[in-house]
Formats: structure tokens, C-alpha cells, sequence
């Protein structure tokens, strides 16, 4: 541990991160498989074990920042566990279709009308074929999800849909006034 996560020496194991975490929130402690749930588990398991055998932690992250924003021992989380995800990155040690769909994301990231526009198609497409059960049991893109849990299927429109139709709700009421 005395390197370049040595800060994480300094957590005191108040649970400040995990109270605050929403990924703890919704998946609880078993689902990280060792000692240490949460936040701080998520460095020190890759950290105490080996990133090869828990190198998916880190990636459970938001990187919301919650985490390090409540640490009462300043401990940098959010960068900590960034840093994992590029070492695990680095390493190649997630499989290529992950790296290969985050070099995908990250290209579509550059151009958002073609990613507004992706986005809307698949949601839409994937709320055509889920509405009549609610959820998938099985999507191929998915199977380490689908495998464990089903996948609920979405309303049928993006959140910026969703976001711009309730802005112009909101501005019709005040023009009523």
C-alpha cells in the first residue's frame, strides 16, 4: 500500500464514503466480495488482492464524488479509483468489447448530435420491445448483467427529452399565471 494510493493508509473505516455512495446504496456490501464494501473497498480490495483478480471495482464507480467530498481524512477517492480504472485500462486487463465500447463512448462523446440521436433510437427500440414485460431477461450487450438480474426497460424517451418537455410544462404553467 506505500504507493501511489498511500493515502488510503490514512481511512479511519468511518464509513462516511459508503453512507454516501450510490452505487453501496443500491448493490449493498456482498456484491463487492471481500472485506471492504464501498468506496474504500473498491481501492483497497484491487490494492490487497490483485487488480488482475478485482480489477471490476473500481469501474462499479459513478465518479459522482460524493465520496471524497465526505471523507473526514481528505482522502482523494474519486482520483484514487480513477487512477485504478487507467491502470486497469493500461494493463488491458477488462476484456477488448469493454475498452473497445468505452473508445466507442468516447468517440460519440466528441460528436453529441450523432450521440442525441444514437441515444433516442436505442431507448426507443429497446422501449418497443420491453413494454410488454416491463424488462429484459436476456440482452446480448448486456449478459453480465442480464445473466444475474433482468434489465428494465426504459420509458421510451431520453433524458433530455424528458428534461426539455418538462421546461416547457414548467414555462406554459407560468404564462397561465
Amino acid at each position: 500500500l506505500a504507493s501511489d494510493y498511500r493515502e488510503m493508509l490514512e481511512c479511519i473505516r468511518c464509513g462516511a464514503c459508503l453512507n454516501h455512495c450510490p452505487i453501496y446504496s443500491s448493490v449493498g456490501g456482498h456484491a463487492y466480495g471481500w472485506v471492504y464494501p464501498g468506496p474504500m473497498g473498491s481501492i483497497l480490495t484491487p490494492l490487497l488482492t490483485s487488480l488482475e483478480q478485482s480489477h471490476a471495482l473500481p469501474n462499479a464507480c459513478t465518479s459522482c464524488g460524493r465520496c471524497g467530498e465526505v471523507c473526514p481524512a481528505n482522502i482523494p477517492l474519486p482520483d484514487l479509483l480513477r487512477d485504478l480504472r487507467h491502470e486497469e485500462n493500461s494493463r488491458k486487463l477488462s476484456a477488448g468489447r469493454w475498452r473497445r465500447g468505452l473508445t466507442l463512448h468516447a468517440w460519440l462523446a466528441r460528436h453529441p448530435k450523432l450521440y442525441q440521436a444514437l441515444t433516442a433510437i436505442a431507448i426507443r427500440t429497446l422501449h418497443l420491445f420491453g413494454r410488454k414485460r416491463g424488462s429484459f431477461t436476456r440482452l446480448p450487450m448486456a449478459a453480465g448483467w442480464t445473466s444475474q438480474r433482468d434489465f428494465p426497460a426504459p420509458q421510451g424517451k431520453t433524458f433530455m427529452q424528458q428534461y426539455k418537455a418538462r421546461l416547457k410544462r414548467i414555462a406554459e404553467q407560468r404564462n397561465e399565471h
